[in-house]
């Protein structure tokens, strides 16, 4: 069956998933991760992406955004690739590139699932267990939301400024949240709707977005259609 065409929506916010290559490390140390957390903030200023919040795991990395226009979202991940991927072979002496194939994306509604899907990927540490707490891991914009350190990548969206009226009532809200630990079925629409690019949102969001483009939204169901 042919692959279907990547999600991309001008005005939404996405999920981003890249993963590397038989999940081999793809940030060997801190100098990659500062690489590439460069090389993302030069090409989201220069495309316009939003970018809401990320994390950089050992063999993968998360990204919550909103482009301005649907082919944003691809060339970002190509410009952030070429730069770190001629940066991370030149270090370590390596040819081709360490990511998996084509990064994964989906579309989600913005309430109530771009909070979800941000608390989702800061907890992404303490679910592998390379963190006790969210916060703890440096390499996210968990401390940034937590008001830790400030984070020039991090564009807030409008439901992040609902939290509270002012930094601190905000930054307490979300480290509420960030502390009620998503188990695995509520951490699963965010998962599953990354991994196979079907859009996460209510029947009337998905039927809003069905005017913006011809590609499938979600899965069909399987099977032959019922007789009537």
């Amino acid at each position: 069956m042919a692959r279907l065409p990547r999600l991309a929506l001008a005005g939404h916010p996405h999920h981003l998933l890249q993963r590397s290559a038989s999940r081999l490390p793809v940030f060997v140390d801190d100098v990659d991760r500062i690489a590439y957390l460069d090389a993302l903030r030069e090409a989201a200023a220069t495309l316009r992406v939003a970018v809401h919040g990320y994390v950089l795991m050992d063999d993968h990395v998360h990204l919550l955004l909103t482009p301005p226009e649907g082919p944003a979202i691809g060339r970002l991940m190509q410009s952030v690739g070429r730069r770190y991927v001629a940066a991370f072979n030149r270090r370590h002496g390596r040819t081709g590139s360490p990511w998996e194939g084509r990064f994964r994306a989906t579309v989600l509604e913005a309430e109530p699932h771009l909070l979800g899907c941000l608390r989702y990927i800061e907890q992404n540490p303490v679910r592998a267990g390379k963190a006790a707490h969210a916060v703890d891991w440096p390499w996210s914009s968990a401390a940034h939301h937590l008001g830790r350190r400030r984070d020039v990548l991090i564009t807030e969206p409008a439901a992040w400024w609902r939290l509270g009226n002012t930094p601190f009532d905000r930054e307490t809200a979300w480290a509420r949240r960030l502390e009620d630990f998503m188990g695995p079925r509520e951490a699963l629409p965010y998962t599953d709707s990354v991994l196979k690019g079907w859009a996460l949102g209510s029947g009337a969001f998905l039927a809003q977005l069905a005017g913006q483009t011809d590609r499938p939204l979600v899965a069909r169901p399987r099977g032959r259609p019922r007789k009537v």
